[in-house]
């Protein structure tokens, strides 16, 4: 069986975004948004155990089998930095390596919509970027702190879970830190972030109430705050925030959060139409003062009708954005028509 880091290599060569090295299983690599699997043997749980834990260190080792779940960075020389995230399944041990590109690429590279280059030119207050899992993400934030970087002068701390993008100071003076390698929790670095004279601080994730309820207080304290959730579209992120609170403290967030947010940025990964890897479909919705009133007065279901006829406001729905890349020939009309009738089967179903 190859090593780890010779796979590593076949997946940087194919241009893969992750390598699946799962015991029982051939390794599998996903191109262009598709699992493939490479042409080796099975991978039995003593090898994949052992392959996997060549590569951690003591401590890393500990915190697995405390939680069956770890996440870390991995540098290899002269191919790049993968994400990695290794876990127990039914047959034993398996491992996800996302590869990092070496470079942060820029909102334009990305092709970012410029409603979302205007969402984030602002001083404070809280912007979401959210998506399902492998959606661009981290990405997407990596290229907007690169923007920032280049063109402000400011104090930026990020706490991520694992770093993915290293970012170098620039026009910016920039602190990374990594949960469980620098800080022991979100929460724990983003409270003690509030007396690190930052200006802007990315939160990798907000997972529980406290990581939410210090982010929102960041903004409201004149920080710009960009944070992740893990949802389908922008409407759901502002339902997300307010369901993790309990009824009697709901409308008190909903208050909160119709004065700091700023706007939200949804977006999904659809196959190019040339083969060459995935291109994001965005989302933008922007606190305006009638989407605030919504939020505030609990009709966020109301909000989609607002981003309908918002445009001029810098709101972006999915179907504008799935058409924009179709008729610009980035993404073929059956993509873009399987994408939208997932998209409405998932509306009816939630």
């Amino acid at each position: 069986m190859a090593g780890i880091e010779e796979l590593l290599k076949v997946t940087r060569q194919h241009n893969a975004s992750d390598l699946h090295l799962v015991s029982g299983s051939a390794p599998y690599l996903r191109l262009a948004g598709d699992m493939v699997r490479l042409n080796y043997k099975s991978v039995s749980p003593e090898v994949c155990q052992a392959l996997v834990y060549g590569i951690l260190t003591d401590r890393q080792r500990e915190s697995f089998e405390e939680n069956w779940e770890l996440d870390f960075s991995y540098p290899v020389r002269d191919v790049g930095r993968f994400r990695v995230n290794v876990f127990m399944q039914r047959a034993g041990l398996a491992a996800v390596f996302r590869l990092i590109p070496d470079e942060v690429p820029t909102m334009e590279e990305l092709g970012l919509p410029e409603q979302i280059v205007d969402l984030v030119d602002v001083s404070e207050g809280l912007i979401l970027v959210t998506g399902p899992t492998g959606s661009g993400k981290s990405t997407t934030l990596a290229s907007i702190i690169h923007n920032i970087n280049e063109t402000r002068r400011a104090h930026v701390i990020t706490i991520e879970d694992p770093i993915e993008f290293v970012h170098q100071n620039r026009q910016c003076l920039i602190n990374q830190r990594e949960v469980s390698s620098h800080t022991h929790s979100f929460s724990n670095a983003l409270r003690a972030a509030l007396r690190e004279d930052p200006d802007i601080i990315l939160v990798g994730e907000m997972r529980d109430l406290e990581t939410i309820s210090l982010a929102i207080t960041a903004a409201e304290t004149g920080h710009l705050v960009f944070a992740t959730l893990h949802t389908n579209s922008a409407i759901k992120a502002v339902d997300r925030i307010i369901d993790v609170f309990p009824d009697g403290q709901q409308a008190q967030i909903r208050t909160m959060l119709s004065e700091s947010m700023r706007g939200v940025i949804a977006q999904a990964l659809l196959p190019r139409a040339d083969g060459k890897g995935r291109v994001a479909a965005a989302e933008v919705l922007v606190n305006v003062p009638a989407v605030a009133n919504l939020i505030r007065e609990g009709k966020a279901y109301q909000i989609p009708s607002a981003m309908q006829t918002g445009r001029a406001q810098g709101m972006l729905t999915f179907d504008t954005s799935i058409n924009e890349l179709v008729r610009t020939g980035v993404v073929t009309p059956e993509e873009g028509r399987t994408f939208l009738a997932r998209r409405a089967a998932g509306s009816k179903r939630g």
